[in-house]
């Protein structure tokens, strides 16, 4: 029955052992490869590059979209063309389609 109860000395010889096989894997890792790692951080500074231009891009979109939202408004604010008016675009059309041929 005494594995169903350790005692103090059972778990802390079993924490000792966790911990030294703990640091001997990490003793048996591999080193760095150079070479490897400056792989790592140009692809990670081109990712940064790439999230900071789409950042750009979209900052450019939302600013592009609110000048044409103004521009719609400030269009929408014009005063709508008066019958002489449409009737001196329409004259100006026919007499472009008269000199063209």
């Amino acid at each position: 029955m005494s594995s169903f109860n350790p005692s103090f000395q059972d778990r802390a010889s079993q924490a000792a052992k966790a911990k030294d096989k703990a640091l001997e894997q990490l003793r048996l890792r591999p080193e760095r490869d150079e070479k490897m790692v400056e792989q790592r951080q140009a692809a990670a500074a081109r990712r940064e590059a790439a999230r900071a231009e789409k950042v750009l891009a979209k900052k450019a979109a939302v600013e592009a979209a609110a000048q044409a939202k103004t521009e719609a408004a400030a269009n929408a604010a014009a005063p709508a063309p008066t019958e002489a008016d449409r009737k001196a675009a329409r004259d100006a059309r026919y007499a472009a389609r008269k000199a063209r041929r």
